[in-house]
């Protein structure tokens, strides 16, 4: 089967994000193996046609007009467990290689469970939870350079890890294939103990309505020292726990203008996580864009802070 037999046609997005919103893609393909994406590429080059790379459609919000272009979906699911070490493809999902790692008593993966979204997308944005990151546990990345048409492998220092970043979020024509995860052998009570805190933790402040997870990256104490000193010495005399991990939550800033439950269309500002927007009902991606930018002014007029 040539690549164009695999390439749909007019593929409803909505089911396939968190957030349950976007129009159609004009054109959409699973790729489960090297070759399918390489050509997948090559197809969209000749037919001079946008694409976009795809991994679970957690973190992403689709235009109501869809997308006119390619869709690429990573859907390269296999995790195999070799001694400590963790072999994951691009598409696999990270709550199941957070199972899978402690079904095998290994332990640094805990952070990961109850996380949906796969292991491409958490690598490109640096996931992470409680003061962990997936970059401090990556060894080995396989990447598909775009431009050069070529697989290598990059070490973890090559993948520049930083907060909510990568290399990867700065050079688009870098895509991650797959990823292999060095971790350590554990204590198989204590890594159940810990998911079931982290499980719990999740279940108790995240929403369960569509959305596509928290929707501000916190801001560095830094920054809120230099453009607002007045609220930086206020934050270090009542929430010092804020500068010792050197970030402010924005969703605590949200919570402190008490916009919680802000309502426009069909997007609310949930009322369990204020940085998490939710789609009560049938919420059109104008909704969601609309209420971002009303938190981004509310807290610029408030806080002089620029999300």
């Amino acid at each position: 089967m040539n690549i164009e037999e695999k390439i749909q046609k007019d593929v409803n997005l909505t089911t396939k994000t968190s957030f349950r919103i976007g129009g159609l893609a004009k054109f959409f393909i699973d790729v489960k193996e090297k070759e399918d994406l390489v050509e997948a590429i090559r197809w969209a080059r000749e037919k001079e046609l946008k694409v976009i790379y795809w991994g679970g459609g957690t973190n992403v919000l689709v235009s109501d007009q869809g997308i006119d272009g390619l869709v690429i979906k990573f859907s390269n699911f296999d995790i195999k467990v070799k001694g400590d070490r963790l072999d994951c493809g691009a598409g696999a999902s990270l709550m199941r290689a957070s199972r899978m790692a402690a079904g095998d008593k290994l332990t640094g993966f805990e952070w990961a469970i109850g996380i949906p979204g796969t292991i491409g997308g958490a690598i490109r944005g640096n996931a992470g939870a409680y003061g962990l990151y997936i970059g401090s546990y990556v060894e080995t990345i396989d990447v598909y350079d775009t431009e050069k048409e070529r697989f290598f492998t990059m070490s973890r220092s090559d993948g520049d890890f930083s907060y909510k970043k990568s290399i990867f979020t700065k050079r688009h024509d870098l895509l991650i294939w797959g990823a292999v995860f060095k971790l350590e052998r554990g204590n198989v009570f204590e890594i159940d103990k810990l998911n079931e805190e982290y499980m719990s933790h999740r279940k108790g402040t995240q929403p369960n309505l569509p959305n596509a997870g928290c929707i501000f990256k916190n801001i560095s104490y830094e920054k809120v020292k230099i453009e607002n000193p007045k609220l930086a010495k206020e934050i270090e005399e009542h929430n010092p726990g804020f500068v010792e991990r050197g970030m402010v939550p924005v969703a605590w800033l949200i919570d402190q203008l008490g916009i919680k439950g802000k309502v426009m269309g069909g997007a609310k500002i949930s009322l369990q996580h204020a940085n998490f927007i939710v789609n009560t009902s049938n919420a059109k991606a104008e909704d969601v864009v609309m209420l971002i930018s009303y938190i981004k002014q509310q807290i610029r007029d408030k806080y002089l802070l620029q999300l």
